[in-house]
């Protein structure tokens, strides 16, 4: 049977070759259209849809604005962002996928455009993950107050149990489809001594994940950034892989340090997590701590798999129930290699008694 799909944009042009698309592929169907928030929350209050195709700037009420409006009345829905305000760097899809959104595409500018096959190969994908997906879990965007008191209940446990935590370590972390969000829980909830330093690849394209990076270092009592080529790992520091780029480890003179690669993109994707673990195979640390997070694919698998032939891990994988999309870490448990199954609630914990803090 195909997806129940409603589309949310007040360019009639637009709307109709979203739908044109979205229409011409059996796995999904159209019922529903609307030209602003305001009629597309009238419809949400009454109806069910497998996904929304939202746009941003509209009159009434814009994208963000009816975000907003779902999240305060706890109207179940899975949004995907198309809108040409999700172009490179935009603070506005960050917005929306901290509202609730769970994925996004940048709509060209020209109706054109759009009927092209890159763009509609990609609002076909995302349209496909995002209806089989769960839908956002409604809570507060601003838990910076809570997550700095859980920060300080995780670092007191780190130092009940630093006795089990020698050695050298690293945490790598993938995540994919629901991680910007996802993330949220997870980072500013590390403690400030955390005694390792951390990768963290996170599907997106090139432009945005340095707005990522900043906004969880706003949240965070680590310190969170984009990583730079050629800059040496430090611990209590979370690097956060640019998008468009593999995140690679190099090795010389006893100093890691970030290196980028351009291969093709890998399981589809580009940064590619398996590129990240792989490169710390043949790394000065005695143990890595994977951590997988939601996503769809099987990112992440593979290269665990290969660093494992080679490095002492330790594999810690998001449970099903807490994931907006159960694939990549479905598959690292489905592969044997998970040691540790938790909600996204307890990954930072889980990851601090597993690397312990500074003293």
């Amino acid at each position: 049977m195909s997806k129940k799909i409603l589309v949310v944009d007040d360019s009639a042009l637009m709307r109709r070759v979203i739908c044109d698309i979205i229409d011409g592929d059996e796995r999904f169907q159209v019922v529903a259209r609307a030209t602003n928030g305001v009629e597309a929350l009238d419809l949400l209050r009454k109806n069910q849809y497998d996904a929304v195709v939202l746009d941003v700037n509209m009159p009434k009420m814009n994208g963000l604005q009816l975000l907003e409006e779902l999240r305060k009345n706890k109207i179940p829905a899975k949004v995907m962002m198309a809108s040409t305000d999700t172009r490179e760097g935009a603070k506005t899809t960050l917005d929306a996928l901290e509202l609730g959104a769970l994925d996004f595409i940048h709509k060209p500018d020209s109706a054109v455009d759009c009927r092209m096959g890159e763009f509609k190969n990609k609002l076909l994908d995302i349209l496909e993950v995002v209806a089989n997906s769960r839908p956002a879990v409604f809570a507060p965007v601003n838990r910076s107050q809570e997550s700095r008191q859980t920060a300080e209940k995780v670092m007191d446990l780190a130092r009940k149990f630093s006795k089990k935590t020698s050695g050298n370590k690293i945490v790598a972390i993938a995540s994919s489809t629901g991680g910007p969000k996802a993330l949220q829980s997870v980072i500013p909830r590390l403690p400030e001594g955390l005694d390792a330093p951390v990768l963290l690849v996170q599907h997106m394209p090139k432009g945005f994940t340095a707005s990522l990076a900043d906004r969880l270092n706003d949240l965070s009592q680590v310190k969170v950034k984009e990583a730079k080529e050629g800059e040496e790992l430090q611990k209590g520091t979370v690097y956060v892989a640019m998008g468009g780029m593999h995140m690679n480890v190099n090795n010389s003179g006893g100093r890691c340090t970030i290196h980028y690669s351009d291969e093709p993109s890998r399981e589809g994707v580009k940064p590619c997590a398996n590129y990240m673990y792989e490169s710390l195979s043949d790394s000065r640390f005695d143990e890595v701590v994977c951590v997988v997070m939601t996503g769809m694919g099987a990112d992440g698998t593979e290269g665990i798999k290969n660093l494992e032939a080679k490095k002492k891990v330790h594999v810690i994988s998001q449970d099903q129930e807490s994931c907006v999309v159960y694939g990549m870490p479905k598959s690292v448990v489905n592969a044997g290699l998970s040691d540790q199954v938790v909600p996204l609630e307890q990954l930072a914990q889980e990851i601090a008694l597993n690397i312990g803090v500074k003293a």
